[in-house]
């Protein structure tokens, strides 16, 4: 579209005066390559927002009309009828593109939508006054083409002339009426508005002003074609692309921003990028990082992806990163999964796009936050699962294996019976026992050598209520990676162990099965129960978390009296 409407005003120009061109016909060419470039511009980087679209449409009523008034002074009188109505109808989109620029073109700015519902009405009466202008124009009498040579080849003669002359002419009346409402409603709309939005609005309603004038003082005071050019036509065609311009590279609209690269004074379009572009480029680092520093490139990504001066990433706990420099309070703030996202002040001010931008990327930026979280509390489960262990070899084996040496060392110097060597050799036992009821805890031999189904059995065979384990057969000879079946294994530990300590059960049933690439295990009790939503379940939490990390879950269902039910799964691969 963009580059139909480039080389239409370009040759348009040449035909009509020969080449080389004058400066007026230079000056026509230039104005006209500013509108597609701006609309090519927007409609590349941002394809979704129809005003880029918009401004090539306009850009290709100009650049074709242009092309078809050249064909019209161009072509001779022997010209066949066919070339001429194709020049004709190309030298009428001029009227559309008075229509667009006018109307729709300050109206839709800068998204490309309606600044209110009431405006419906108004958008229909400005795009039915442009086709009848058109229609009015196409049929014109043949004076009205006196560029050409044969006038217009598809102008109504006779009683129809009337009607054409008075449907172009009230077209053209209404245009230009809907235009001056457009104008007003973008001084009442500066009028309610603050800072940058209230700077961009203020451009375009000069740009509107300085065309409309533009085109009086060209139809109706300025006599002289030299003078029509350069002070009437200048404004019509330059006036709108120079606001819009100005407002997309000094006010970042759009989120396009323009700079200066190096020495060499190269200029560089510097377009934020989209949420898909910032989590391609992100994601290489994020799957690298460390927890902390998971946040620190989250916060750093935001604030470079609006261009704020700082931008905050905080999470339920109270933890807060900020990259850039925090000087006052947000200017906005919003939910992003178990935490928020905080963005600071930036100069020209947030836009609306700013704010889809942000609201967009809460969501990837919620599920990292999460992770964090996730990471977290498995490096404070793991802390505190060694302190366990610390603390039962402190206060248990060890304790047994000081006095055991110290009843040798005794036995040794007294000399002592079979009575005693028996109670010492009693006491070496028990501190066995003990040492592979740790080593269970921690990960058990027998889950090593003989699997997840016989360190199940081993493990609810030692229980002192009855307990049954089913296993799918094809499960007994199947072995998975280390890290599932121990998180399988101690996710059973745990729900046995609260169902003895806590629930009184007298039986217990354990059933391990694989369905639908799902390695499930369901742990059931007959005890007294409890409510999930008031209890604290801080061994099941962790192990929630560890069987997350893994893609699996966990889940609880208990009610007092009615006994408890845990089911946790892991999705394994063939």
């Amino acid at each position: 579209m963009a580059v139909a409407a480039i080389l239409g005003a370009v040759a348009g120009a040449v035909l009509e005066t020969g080449f080389p061109m004058p400066a007026e016909q230079w000056a026509f060419v230039l104005l006209t390559l500013l509108l597609p470039a701006l609309g090519w511009l927007i409609a590349h980087r941002r394809p979704g927002n129809p005003y880029g679209w918009l401004l090539l449409a306009t850009a290709d009523c100009l650049g074709l009309g242009a092309l078809g008034v050249g064909l019209l002074i161009s072509a001779g009188a022997g010209a066949p009828r066919h070339l001429l109505v194709l020049a004709a109808l190309l030298a009428s989109l001029f009227v559309p593109f008075y229509g667009l620029s006018w109307v729709f073109v300050p109206l839709l700015f800068p998204d490309g939508r309606l600044p209110s519902r009431r405006w419906r009405a108004g958008a229909v009466i400005g795009g039915a006054a442009v086709a009848v202008h058109w229609l009015g124009m196409l049929l014109a009498p043949d004076q009205v083409y006196a560029i050409s040579p044969i006038g217009n080849p598809l102008g109504v003669t006779g009683p129809g002339e009337l009607v054409v002359a008075g449907l172009g002419g009230l077209g053209q009346l209404t245009v230009f009426g809907t235009a001056l409402a457009v104008l007003g409603s973008l001084l009442a709309r500066m009028r309610r508005c603050s800072g940058a939005e209230r700077r961009r609005l203020g451009w375009m309603a000069a740009g509107l002003a300085v065309t409309l004038g533009g085109f009086v003082l060209s139809s109706f005071f300025i006599v002289t074609e030299s003078a029509a050019i350069w002070i009437g036509l200048t404004p019509v065609l330059g006036a709108l692309p120079a606001v819009i311009g100005v407002t997309v590279f000094r006010h970042n609209l759009l989120d396009i921003r323009v700079g200066l690269r190096g020495s060499r004074f190269f200029l560089v379009f510097d377009l934020r990028p989209t949420v898909d572009e910032l989590l391609s480029e992100l994601a290489p680092g994020l799957e690298e990082a460390e927890p902390g520093e998971l946040l620190e490139r989250l916060a750093e990504a935001v604030r470079a992806a609006l261009d704020v001066r700082w931008a905050a990433v905080m999470l339920a706990d109270g933890t807060r990163v900020v990259a850039g420099e925090e000087d006052g309070g947000p200017e906005l703030t919003v939910p992003a999964g178990q935490g928020w996202i905080a963005c600071g002040p930036r100069d020209g001010g947030l836009t609306g796009d700013d704010r889809r931008l942000l609201r967009a990327l809460a969501v990837p930026v919620g599920l990292a936050i999460q992770s964090t979280g996730l990471a977290a509390r498995l490096v404070n489960a793991q802390e505190a699962e060694r302190r366990r262990i610390e603390r039962n070899i402190h206060d248990g084996v060890q304790q047994q294996v000081v006095a055991l040496i110290a009843g040798l060392e005794l036995a040794r110097a007294t000399g002592a019976d079979a009575g005693t060597l028996a109670l010492l050799r009693d006491q070496a036992r028990q501190t066995l026992d003990d040492l592979r009821e740790l080593a269970a805890g921690i990960h058990p031999s027998v889950l090593s050598q003989g699997g997840l189904a016989e360190a199940l059995e081993e493990r609810c065979s030692r229980l002192p209520v009855a307990s049954t384990v089913d296993v799918d057969p094809e499960l007994r000879a199947r072995r998975f990676a280390d890290e599932i079946e121990g998180a399988v294994y101690f996710t059973v530990s745990e729900a046995v162990a609260n169902a003895l300590k806590h629930a009184r059960a007298s039986t217990l049933d354990v059933r391990l099965a694989l369905s639908g690439g799902r390695l499930q295990v369901t742990v059931a009790d007959d005890g007294t129960g409890f409510d999930p939503k008031a209890a604290v379940r801080r061994g099941l939490v962790a192990l929630a978390d560890r069987l997350a990390a893994l893609g699996g879950g966990l889940d609880v269902v208990s009610a007092k009296g009615e006994g408890t039910r845990v089911r946790a799964w892991v999705p394994v691969h063939d």
